[in-house]
């Protein structure tokens, strides 16, 4: 049993928000070996949505945070997820939706696969 008490124990010496928050700190590295980027873009304008295709179009992967708009005006946020939709699929990439805060954009060549929940 103390075997079991060792292996499920959670170490109080971690400070795993603080680990994950430096997850993305920002690195001198230049990035020249980069065949694709993944990027974040917030989207609450219509200049956010030609980002995201002219990013995609530029092989990029793109990973939209939609939380803020979501919150406050989800009328606006269809208009610019369609408008998303139709820019994405107009170059054969695929979009989806990841998490109740972000939907993931792909350019061609770079499928989502995509499951159903299973009730």
């Amino acid at each position: 049993m103390a075997f079991l008490e060792k292996v499920l124990k959670k170490d109080e010496g971690i400070d795993i928000e603080n680990f994950l928050n430096n997850l993305d700190a920002e690195d001198d590295t230049i990035y020249e070996d980069a065949d694709a980027f993944v990027k974040p873009v917030t989207i609450t304008t219509e200049a956010d949505v030609e980002t995201v295709i002219t990013e995609a179009k530029a092989g990029n992967i793109i990973l939209i945070n939609i939380g803020e708009l979501s919150k406050r005006n989800a009328i606006k946020l269809k208009e610019l997820v369609t408008k998303v939709k139709a820019g994405i699929e107009g170059i054969n990439g695929d979009i989806a939706r990841i998490s109740h805060e972000h939907i993931l954009v792909t350019p061609s060549k770079v499928k989502i696969i995509k499951k159903k929940e299973t009730q």
